[in-house]
């Protein structure tokens, strides 16, 4: 099997570094500042748990030619990029491959079918954050599995990711998963605006009231469209703004697992402020944006997240936890 991974940056180099490391032929198909620093360093792949696996060997191409041998290939371009990425595919990729939007956001996997109409386009994400540390070091500080659409066409790959520890968790209908992963997702801002790791952030009342008024919001908006998120945690999504509301205290006794994230642990959309990369704040509380336009109702909480993001992308500023809160109930 050949696999390929477009748009290697944090997530594609994880997950492709993990594949490779077990032995499975991954070609990485990427920027080339990140061909230049994988080719010096290598990969070295860690997680919450103490896994450190390392590829020394590592193919890296710069050009979509890379990826037109592939059987299967990972999508993991921002998802600004989708559409160019897809274009891009659409003239090298052999007709019935198999392609896979591991993206934030929720439409990516509707943008790639409308080009690739020659191959199989399955809509997944990664639940979990990876970091970028550097010289070719990819963290993964938070848990869960990899969640895709249910496509017979995935069967050929399934033990190679689950021998890499990734396991692909298969759904029937990835839709309501995608809205829940993109309702944590939400914290992403909140995080950004803290520049602090998700650890500390979330252990203070005022940054989770944040998360909790643009998740109240969500959940409004997503039982006007009929849309009812998946449980993707042990606690149904709808109860999550009540447990964030609580005071520290309380918190740690009844949602204390919810801290218990590895303490290198930060949002892309934190690494990529600290890069001087726009992000991807239109793909998440702009995608709420959206959704209450489509609807003729209001989202001031995420639309307000949405104009300070755009502004820490022209002007870094740190928020602390009151002054932001002041903002979004402003």
């Amino acid at each position: 099997m050949r696999i390929a991974v477009y748009g290697a940056g944090g997530i594609g180099c994880y997950v492709g570094g993990r594949l490779a490391a077990t032995g499975t032929p991954v070609t990485f198909v990427g920027r080339q500042r990140m061909a230049a620093e994988v080719a010096a360093s290598g990969l070295r792949l860690t997680d919450y748990l103490g896994a450190d696996l390392r590829v020394g060997d590592v193919r890296f191409e710069t050009t979509p030619a890379g990826a037109a041998a592939a059987d299967l290939v990972l999508v993991t371009v921002k998802s600004a990029a989708t559409d160019g990425a897809a274009a891009e595919l659409a003239g090298v990729l052999k007709p019935g491959a198999v392609v896979v939007s591991f993206q934030n956001g929720i439409r990516n996997g509707e943008v790639l079918r409308s080009r690739l109409g020659a191959q199989v386009v399955v809509p997944g994400m990664v639940p979990f954050n990876v970091l970028n540390r550097g010289g070719g070091v990819f963290h993964q500080g938070t848990e869960g599995a990899l969640d895709v659409q249910r496509d017979e066409a995935l069967a050929p790959y399934v033990e190679a990711f689950a021998r890499a520890g990734l396991p692909l968790k298969q759904h029937d209908d990835i839709v309501p998963v995608q809205w829940s992963k993109l309702l944590l997702n939400l914290n992403n801002p909140v995080n950004a605006l803290s520049n602090l790791p998700l650890r500390d952030e979330l252990s203070q009342r005022a940054y989770r009231r944040c998360l909790a008024a643009a998740q109240s919001e969500t959940l409004g908006l997503l039982a006007a469209a009929g849309i009812e998120p998946a449980q993707l945690l042990p606690l149904p999504m709808r109860r999550f703004p009540a447990i964030l509301r609580l005071p520290d205290f309380v918190f740690r006794r009844v949602a204390g697992k919810m801290l218990a994230i590895d303490p290198l642990a930060r949002t892309s959309m934190w690494e990529d402020l600290e890069a001087g990369r726009p992000t991807e704040i239109d793909y998440l509380n702009g995608e709420v944006v959206r959704l209450a336009e489509s609807l003729d109702r209001p989202a001031p909480v995420n639309r307000k997240l949405v104009a300070l993001i755009r502004e820490a992308e022209r002007s870094r500023r740190v928020w602390s936890g009151p002054e932001l809160l002041h903002a979004l109930q402003g």
